[in-house]
């Protein structure tokens, strides 16, 4: 069975494993603003993952490397927020894409509660960044960012406690925080 083959039969079933919920401020009684990410998976031989640096002075992470993605819009579900979004920031027709499933929701501690939208993609689209949020694109290894070997857990003071997080670190490319965390929940259901 294929890597990809075996990330759709995971997302199938209710994980069997123990997944990170994600991180909220003590005291934060705000609702969640619901967002949705695309996993772009490259269908190759050797799966590779889609993923953005956003520019540098963006309100919201800033400089992070992230899943295309963003808020939902009125009436839109995560699928169709998903899609628009990786349409939006790198010019990815939906038409290009084969969903395959959606991954577990995950809370940031930002106040976001996202929703990772799991989907394959052809090899080598033409991407095009819109340079008024996305720096640039990048693929990294699927079997790399999957491999929990690579995922190396971190401290940092934020907003006056220690908080632990997850950093993966390929060719120079700091993949951490929420996304590291979707990509290690996906690991964890894969196995």
């Amino acid at each position: 069975m294929s890597l990809i083959e075996r990330i759709a039969a995971a997302l199938a079933i209710i994980s069997p494993v123990e997944l990170l919920p994600g991180d909220l401020v003590e005291g934060s009684t705000a609702p969640l603003r619901e967002a949705a990410v695309l996993v772009a998976i490259t269908d190759r031989r050797s799966p590779g993952l889609v993923l953005t640096r956003r520019h540098d002075d963006l309100r919201d992470h800033g400089g992070q490397v992230a899943f295309p993605g963003g808020r939902l819009d009125h009436g839109e579900d995560a699928r169709a927020a998903a899609l628009r979004e990786a349409w939006e920031e790198l010019n990815l027709d939906p038409a290009h894409v084969r969903i395959i499933g959606e991954a577990d929701h995950y809370r940031t501690i930002t106040g976001f509660g996202v929703t990772p939208i799991v989907g394959v993609i052809p090899p080598d689209l033409t991407l095009t960044p819109n340079p008024r949020e996305v720096a640039d694109w990048f693929e990294a290894p699927l079997g790399f960012v999957l491999d929990p070997a690579n995922h190396e857990r971190k401290q940092t003071l934020y907003k006056g406690k220690i908080r632990s997080y997850y950093e993966i670190m390929w060719e120079g490319q700091r993949i951490w925080g929420a996304t590291a965390a979707m990509l290690i929940n996906l690991s964890r259901r894969v196995g």
